[in-house]
Formats: C-alpha cells, structure tokens, sequence
C-alpha cells in the first residue's frame, strides 16, 4: 500500500491524502479528490510517477498548470550502503505538461519532506521492525489520526502556527480533547469506560 499525499506550499496543510496502489487507477482517485476540494486554478508539481500524467489529465483538464520533476540517480554504493539507503539523487529534470507552471517554483521538496515527518511521527512506518500494520483498515485509521493532528494540532516550525491556521481555516489551535471528542462521536464504543478489572497483570 502506497500513501499519496498533495501539499499546500504556503501553508503547509496536506490537502487530500490517500490510501492504495502504487497504480493508474488509485492515481486517478487521489487526483479527483484533490480537485473537488480546490477552489482555484493551482500550478501543481509532481514527481516522474507515470500514473500521475493521466490522473492529472483526467482531474484537471487543462485547467492546471503541471509541471514534473524527475530526480536522476546515481549508481548505488557498497552492497550494504544499498541496502539500507536509497540511491544518491545527481540531478534533476523539470518538464512542463500542461498550462503554464513556473519551473523554477516547481519543486517537490516540501512534500519530501513532509513524508519524513510521517514517517517520524507514526511508528508504522519505521523501516525493519515489526511495527508495520498488519490490517489496512487500521493503517488507514492511523493516518487519519496523524493528518487530523498534524494539519489541525501540531504547529509547524516554519510556520509558528497550524498549517489549518496558515491556511485561513480556524485561528486556534485544537485540543486533544477535541480530537478525543471527535473520536468518541464517530465510534461510540471507543468512549470512556468504567474502571479497567484486570484478571492478571505482570510488569518487568
């Protein structure tokens, strides 16, 4: 299962997020989705995935302006350097695929990077270990969590308030008792409980 994420440069809110194949068909999902939730014509970058050239078509129109960045990579190092980390990008390739983008604002940087925050922020992701999900529907649960607190909880170092903040959507930071709320509306039986009677406990 591939995450797909899109990114608002400015405010740094992660716009539309998606669960699936690394495929055409969930390409063209995610890419319909970032577009209902659009209000203006946006100039929108992604890396050299193919399932993205139509996906975008598809969604858009030409009422974008898309540009692609292809990083190119060099030959990888010791076998155990291969291993363990990806190969060393030398270069990369701008190339305009519909409208008129700014190439020298075409950059997917910032949602590089957010992608290690993710993968900081949710032990799911950590390479070799055995914390990876082991059922979708969990995973996906997960990320919801994550996207809820990083665009509507968490302030962005850069930003010195939410992206949801940055982005004109609320003026407050939420809670954790909001996001607990919220939890407890949607899945009722995930509300407070009486008090824990444990048969056996063991502690080390």
């Amino acid at each position: 299962m591939w995450t797909w994420t899109a990114l608002d440069t400015d405010s740094k809110l992660i716009v539309s997020w998606m669960v699936g194949s690394r495929d055409a068909d969930t390409g063209i999902e995610f890419m319909d989705d970032l577009r209902s939730r659009l209000a203006n014509r946006v100039q929108l970058t992604t890396d050299g995935h193919r399932a993205y050239l139509e996906a975008v078509e598809g969604a858009f129109g030409g009422a974008v302006d898309y540009a692609q960045l292809v990083k190119l990579y060099g030959k990888a190092g010791e076998e155990e350097e291969r291993r363990y980390s990806p190969s060393v990008c030398v270069g990369t390739r701008k190339a305009v695929v519909v409208g008129s983008p700014n190439l020298a604002e075409a950059s997917t940087s910032l949602v590089e990077r957010h992608n290690l925050t993710m993968r900081m922020s949710l032990r799911r992701f950590t390479r070799l270990t055995n914390a990876f999900s082991k059922k979708l529907e969990n995973h996906c649960h997960a990320l919801a969590l994550y996207f809820v607190w990083y665009n509507w909880m968490r302030p962005h170092m850069s930003l010195g308030m939410t992206p949801a903040m940055a982005a004109g959507l609320t003026d407050h930071v939420y809670s954790k008792e909001w996001l607990s709320d919220l939890v407890s509306a949607q899945y009722p039986k995930l509300g407070p409980r009486g008090p824990y009677r444990p048969r056996q406990l063991q502690a080390a």
